[in-house]
């Protein structure tokens, strides 16, 4: 019983003592509070400890500054041999770090179609350009000599066209066989060495 009268006097002058203190004065202590009790919470907060493991760095990748390129009929990568073909300069992209790409020609399918979406290759330096279809090798075969500094590997054998000795010394034939992936591989990665 004393000590409920003890708090009751203890609460009564508390009370007193904040009358005389005026509004503004109360207002102040609010926000101090305020502010302290902000501090705390912010600091309980930041000091929890998550479990979850850390999200490992992304790698990226870095390639080199050397493209090569596939020029292909309108199936795109999707036909074949061309599917086999894109693969096998993947495999190639991961040991040497070169960029691939590919463009289909689209429309008629003719040498003289063809052309242009050679040229836009060569134009955007395609320092590897590899051409999969009759049409396009066909393509790539009239074009070889006037880049000699580019590296052109073709997707047949150099007989089925009857232009084989047209091709320069930057011309490499891979044939149409069961080792085609790991002949294009080859193939790409003997051109990007050539390039550095």
């Amino acid at each position: 019983m004393k000590t409920v009268k003890a708090l009751a006097r203890v609460g009564h002058a508390m009370a007193a003592g904040l009358r005389a203190l005026g509004a503004r004065t109360i207002a102040m202590i609010a926000t101090a509070l305020a502010v302290v009790l902000a501090v705390i919470v912010t600091g309980i907060v930041l000091s929890r400890h998550d479990s979850r493991p850390p999200v490992p760095a992304t790698q990226a990748r870095h390639y080199t500054d050397i493209e090569a390129c596939l020029l292909t009929d309108r199936q795109g990568i999707d036909g074949s041999p061309a599917a086999t073909v894109w693969r096998g300069m993947q495999d190639a992209s991961l040991r040497t770090h070169t960029r691939v790409s590919y463009s289909s020609v689209t429309g008629e399918q003719s040498t003289a179609n063809a052309r242009p979406f050679l040229d836009a290759m060569l134009q955007r330096s395609c320092e590897v350009v590899l051409a999969v279809g009759g049409v396009e090798v066909k393509a790539v075969q009239e074009t070889t000599g006037r880049h000699p500094n580019v590296g052109f590997v073709l997707v047949g054998s150099g007989s089925d066209s009857g232009s084989a000795d047209k091709t320069g010394t930057n011309v490499s034939w891979v044939p149409v066989d069961d080792g085609l992936r790991a002949a294009v591989t080859a193939a790409v990665e003997r051109a990007v060495d050539a390039q550095r």
